[in-house]
């Protein structure tokens, strides 16, 4: 019983595309009426439906014109409007299990924050899990410099950009866990020339060899698992990440790059005039919320800000600008730097604008501390009153996860996020209500 009132309810809810063509259909009917009237009018019978109306119009344009005028405006009208109730009904008799809790839900997140998420590597794809239960106005912009693993074999072979991270984020957004994401997220543990590749990374390297473009090979891949938002590479150019440590010595690639035996002194691309994505600078000049990470430092966020262009628009963006510091220290990246060294870092590349607030982890993991302190990884410092310092808020919240590993919740940062917004769009607004300007008028 309540699935078939729910299934009635449909036709009413937001987002189904009936209520609108039916109300363009009463509109031509009630100038068909009008018409008629018009003609009942001239035969004799005074009915004074059309007087408010010629009230306007009877010096501009004789009676007779409206007349017909109206007849024309309402048969196509009321054609209109039929024509598409007619295909939304027949669009919805297609699917004879439609959701229509889930019609409201997609309408919902259809009016959601427009949230650009940069960064790389399995911290975007855990935050973007979490946001896409908030809003479906996503953007990831993903760095492509990766050169380990399955991607890194595919660039060296086929001459693709690195997928890995961009299927990591895919699936990330996907709509549901069907077989399809399974599928992409598949690793050949065998196989001559497979052992180690992912079935989505090949995906996307046959994907961009017949579409001819790595961009286009991403958006026929979301159309293939139905992703929430989209995910664009920050650039389609290659380039490798460079690092020069204390000693002076030059490091050549994300995999060197993230196994540094000293301090990161100078991060930069080969080439160094890498352009970005235009749809990405799009994206940020648009976007209500842009975030940072969580992710490595070194090698998942500074990457993008050393393309061209990308850090000098986020810091021009009016935008929410949040910075996710991660949990645990990296050891050949971030080994023992404090939160406030994490944005001072952030800063030295991206300009001091580039973050307005700085998200730290408020808990500490217990099962696991002693374990990754054998890797050398120690829980990230949150020293707070450094942060002011540098002119970033912090907001402190308990977003971790203890299972396996020590990582962001999803769930959790989603929502620290999403809070985080809502706060600084409230405080926007009650400030311009209650400007000088505003009150004058």
């Amino acid at each position: 019983m309540r699935s078939r009132i729910l299934t009635g309810a449909q036709w009413i809810l937001p987002g189904f595309g009936i209520k609108r063509w039916m109300f363009v259909a009463l509109i031509g009917l009630f100038f068909i009426l009008d018409a008629a009237n018009r003609i009942v009018v001239a035969s004799g019978v005074h009915i004074r439906i059309d007087e408010m109306l010629d009230a306007f119009v009877v010096d501009l344009m004789p009676p007779s014109f409206l007349t017909t005028a109206f007849i024309a405006i309402g048969i196509t009208m009321m054609a209109l409007g039929l024509y598409f109730s007619v295909r939304a009904v027949a669009r919805s008799a297609r699917e004879p299990r439609t959701d229509p809790l889930g019609r409201l839900r997609r309408f919902k997140l259809a009016q959601g924050y427009k949230v650009v998420a940069i960064g790389g590597g399995t911290g975007l794809s855990t935050l973007l899990r979490g946001l896409k239960t908030h809003t479906s106005n996503l953007t990831a912009v993903v760095t492509v410099s990766d050169d380990g693993g399955s991607s890194g074999r595919l660039q060296k072979e086929l001459g693709v950009l690195p997928p890995g991270d961009i299927r990591n984020c895919l699936v990330a957004l996907a709509d549901d866990e069907a077989l399809v994401t399974d599928l992409f997220r598949y690793r050949f543990a065998d196989g001559e020339g497979l052992e180690g590749h992912s079935f989505g990374n090949l995906f996307i390297a046959a994907m961009t060899g017949i579409t001819g473009n790595f961009d286009s090979a991403i958006k026929e891949s979301s159309r293939v698992l139905s992703v929430i938002g989209r995910v664009l590479p920050s650039t389609l150019r290659f380039a490798t990440l460079c690092a020069e440590i204390a000693d002076g010595k030059i490091l050549r690639g994300e995999s060197e790059v993230g196994k540094s035996p000293s301090p990161i002194a100078r991060l930069f691309l080969d080439p160094a005039d890498v352009k970005p994505l235009e749809e990405v600078i799009e994206a940020i000049r648009a976007a209500d919320a842009i975030v940072l990470g969580p992710g490595s430092l070194f090698t998942s966020i500074l990457p993008n800000l050393l393309i061209e262009r990308i850090a000098t628009e986020i810091a021009a963006a009016h935008a929410v600008k949040i910075y996710v510091c991660n949990v645990m220290t990296q050891p050949g990246e971030t080994g023992a730097m404090s939160a406030s060294q994490h944005v001072a870092t952030l800063q030295r590349y991206g300009g001091v604008k580039i973050c307005d607030y700085a998200l730290v982890n408020a808990q500490r993991p217990r099962r696991l501390l002693d374990l990754y302190a054998v890797e050398g990884q120690l829980p990230v410092e949150n020293d707070e009153s450094a942060i002011r310092a540098l002119g970033v808020e912090p907001i402190v919240a308990a977003v971790m996860s203890e299972s396996e590993h020590v990582r962001h919740d999803p769930e959790r940062l989603a929502q620290a996020v999403i809070e985080t917004i809502d706060q600084v769009v409230a405080k926007r607004a009650s400030l311009f209500r209650g400007s000088p300007t505003s009150s004058a008028r």
